[in-house]
């Protein structure tokens, strides 16, 4: 069987193209006027002394009830109440786009771009998350060609037609797009529908990016 030449880098968005909220304490605790040091969960960065994520991990809860509840927690912390993700991702890092973009995942977009790989970016919740207008203003955005994002398809990755749709719009078969997720079930999806994967690791993303960049015999320089 011929190996089918890759074609198209897929990325998700939060934790790959952004910096996870575990990495912008700092710049959420300032932006919210609490005290540095508030927020302690750490997520991926710290499992063992996060039971949420670590029953993420297991399954026992999805990633969007991670996300509920500790936006729930930050509410109160600020004395109101937050029910969407939006609200804290917003609050958190609405004001300044760039600021949360991971250098590496710039520079890797940027690389593969100029080189005529095209690319897609499939994610559970861009828009949900962020709000419509952030892509507006994170130009960088602008040199994807396609996003399916399941805040409108509804249809949550891993499920195989999450994969498919992003084929679609890119009019290729899936065995030519790279797909990149720092989630480990979205990985084994995207291996079941017949893509090839990087499963990105947060803690180390130059690696993670070299590593998809090496399908399309590029470097992260």
């Amino acid at each position: 069987m011929s190996q089918v030449k890759p074609r198209a880098l897929v990325l998700d968005f939060g934790g790959v193209v952004t910096r996870t909220l575990f990495e912008t304490h700092a710049l959420t605790e300032q932006a919210l006027g609490l005290k540095p040091g508030t927020l302690g969960w750490r997520g991926p960065f710290d499992p063992v002394s996060d039971a949420l994520w670590r029953s993420m991990q297991a399954d026992e809860i999805s990633e969007r009830d991670y996300w509920k509840t500790r936006t729930r927690e930050v509410g109160q912390l600020v004395g109101e109440d937050w029910q969407d993700m939006q609200t804290f991702v917003q609050r958190a890092r609405g004001a300044e786009p760039e600021k949360v973009v991971r250098p590496e995942a710039d520079q890797a977009i940027r690389t593969a771009h100029a080189a005529g790989v095209r690319l897609a970016i499939l994610s559970n919740e861009l828009d949900l998350f962020y709000g419509a207008d952030f892509r507006q203003r994170l130009p960088l955005l602008s040199l994807f060609e396609t996003i399916v994002d399941a805040t409108y398809t509804k249809i949550l990755k891993p499920d195989a037609r999450a994969y498919a749709m992003v084929g679609e719009a890119l009019r290729l078969p899936l065995a030519a797009c790279v797909f990149v997720d720092d989630q480990k079930r979205n990985v084994d999806g995207a291996i079941a529908a017949g893509m090839p994967t990087v499963h990105f690791d947060v803690a180390r993303p130059a690696q993670s990016y070299a590593e998809a960049l090496s399908h399309f015999g590029l470097t992260l320089s």
